[in-house]
């Protein structure tokens, strides 16, 4: 594992930091008028969610973690347990659905998702940024209602609520950005 300085640490690395495997959020460099700089890591616990603020001085060094990334293709649900499939190797892999959290609702049959693993163990899935949904209830469209950025809210085939704009009606394809959980455009 490669070692970086306190004042090398960047959104997005990955870090082995107190025994776990920590994700940096946020991080902001200060330069304190008395005493040394350091890195204000906001870091979240890749196992069980849990955040935590530490400081690191440029002189620390932390343990960078490089995380192997599998394309995996989603089969089906099974007593809570996603089956997706190794699109390199075909073989199959069990992982508990709360691995998505609130995104799991835009996981479709045959999609294709990135999962993360260290050494053996699945820490974070991917979902493509973009997924078509249907709109199985929204108000109707209402004539000359035009006023910028108003939206209304729409039951999609998932059972997700999003605001849509008011030209959309039921029935109609849209695309929902993943990252974001909001309308993106019409299908």
């Amino acid at each position: 594992m490669p070692k970086i300085n306190g004042n090398e640490i960047r959104p997005g690395n990955v870090l082995e930091h107190e025994g776990g495997l920590w994700a940096a959020v946020k991080v902001d460099h200060v330069k304190p008028g008395k005493g040394g700089a350091f890195a204000q890591v906001e870091m979240k616990n890749l196992r069980n969610g849990s955040k935590l603020n530490e400081r690191f001085r440029s002189a620390d060094k932390v343990e960078r973690v490089r995380l192997e990334q599998k394309d995996q293709q989603f089969l089906y649900e099974n007593d809570g347990m996603l089956v997706f499939m190794d699109t390199e190797t075909y073989e199959q892999v069990e992982l508990p659905a709360d691995i998505l959290g609130e995104r799991r609702p835009f996981l479709q049959d045959g999609m294709t998702v990135v999962v993360e693993y260290y050494e053996a163990e699945a820490l974070n899935m991917t979902l493509p940024q973009k997924v078509t949904c249907t709109i199985e209830e929204t108000e109707p469209v209402v004539k000359g209602q035009t006023a910028a950025n108003s939206f209304k809210p729409a039951l999609l085939d998932n059972g997700v609520r999003v605001m849509v704009p008011p030209f959309v009606g039921s029935g109609e394809k849209i695309i929902v950005n993943t990252e974001t959980m909001e309308y993106s455009e019409r299908a």
